[in-house]
């Protein structure tokens, strides 16, 4: 009887982990269109490119000041309603953005975005990992991180197909988050409760409880946004041409993007704390490399790993996050996750380039490899305390 019931809930638990991933798909879709559609328009219009960064930054901002709203959201709706709603407000706040056309208007626009997509994203999040049977987590994240980079990549590609001029590449994105919320509204039912009564856990509540998870969060988000945000800055430094550093970008980007389902399988083999630490020493490596090979055939392969290790160590949390928690405790994890995503994307890349301003190029290497020493020495320390 047992085995009768394991082998008809499989099948749906694995059509609500495809139906969950499908959703946060295409949310990661339209965000990644909005991000350079929005550049490309203020630039048009002559905005300076200061005002541009600070116009991107309302969104993470967005994101930072609404998790800690998160759990009450999900306890006061319900999870699954307050996802569907937030599905629909942004498609209502993107469609309003399309129209205002105004740099001014976009900053409350662009914050209201933030606030409203990231509960969608992080209680998809935390279905995914609720959903992934424990012995199979490390692949089913594996290729969730995939499928996320997958999806913001996607993004730009979409502008090449209906460009960046009028209303096409804003319906593409309505489209895209109305369509996100069909997905979600036909795995609802066999979705897990995540918003369960009883003794609950805050966002503030959660940090005491993970800080090491929460500061590798932190770690990834300001890897990531420096070396998207600087290594063209850092590539000018040895004469290398703008066409040559997007195509280490790119390659960069497709190592993320290939190498998460070997890391979660590995993470299966091992534990998603050793894994992570293998992917921080591994990215401390790159940034020591970096200056060595930048002139030579081999940075391409060394900046394919280095993407791969550096956006491992945020696939190696959220495993070890659904490892370690469930429940609401799970819920606040999740949304302090995305906070400190929000905190390290803003804090590192504008030190890395304080930094780059005071010594020259080798800031961006020196300060991300340091960063990242930090957090594997912290590692070793708190498996030693344990």
């Amino acid at each position: 009887m047992d085995l009768a019931e394991t082998s008809r809930d499989e099948p749906m638990q694995w059509a609500a982990i495809t139906g969950v991933i499908a959703t946060v798909s295409v949310f990661a879709i339209a965000q990644g269109l909005s991000y350079p559609l929005l550049s490309f328009i203020l630039q048009r219009q002559g905005v300076s490119p200061a005002m541009i960064g600070l116009s991107a930054a309302m969104t993470p901002v967005g994101f930072i000041l609404s998790s800690p709203m998160i759990p009450a959201l999900a306890r006061r709706f319900g999870a699954g309603r307050t996802a569907l709603i937030c599905a629909a407000l942004s498609a209502l706040v993107l469609a309003l953005i399309g129209w205002t056309q105004n740099v001014y208007l976009w900053f409350p626009l662009r914050f209201l975005i933030g606030v409203v997509t990231n509960p969608l994203y992080v209680l998809s999040e935390i279905w995914v990992i609720a959903l992934a049977p424990p012995s199979r987590r490390g692949r089913v994240m594996g290729v969730y991180s995939t499928i996320i980079s997958a999806g913001f990549a996607a993004g730009p590609l979409c502008l090449l197909a209906v460009g960046t001029e009028g209303w096409p590449p804003f319906l593409v994105g309505i489209a895209a988050f109305v369509f996100c919320g069909g997905c979600l509204a036909l795995v609802l039912p066999r979705l897990p409760k995540v918003d369960e009564a009883g003794h609950q856990v805050s966002v503030m509540g959660f940090m005491p409880m993970a800080w090491l998870l929460l500061s590798a969060v932190v770690v990834a988000a300001g890897f990531e946004q420096g070396v998207l945000a600087l290594l063209p800055v850092y590539g000018t430094h040895y004469g290398i041409t703008e066409a040559r550093m997007s195509a280490l970008l790119s390659m960069m980007i497709a190592g993320n993007i290939a190498m998460q389902v070997p890391l979660g399988l590995l993470a299966e083999r091992l534990t998603a704390r050793l894994v992570r630490f293998i992917c921080v020493s591994l990215t401390v490596l790159g940034c020591a490399l970096l200056t060595l090979l930048i002139e030579t055939p081999l940075i391409w392969p060394c900046v394919f790993i280095w993407g791969a290790v550096s956006y491992g160590i945020y696939t190696m949390s959220i495993i070890e996050l659904g490892e370690r928690f469930t429940g609401s405790a799970l819920v606040a994890g999740n949304a302090a996750f995305s906070l400190m995503w929000g905190v390290g994307g803003i804090l590192v890349p504008p030190l890395t380039g304080g930094v780059m301003d005071v010594i020259g190029a080798s800031g961006l290497p020196l300060t991300l490899g340091v960063i990242c020493a930090v957090l594997a020495v912290a590692t070793v320390l708190r498996r030693r305390m344990v």
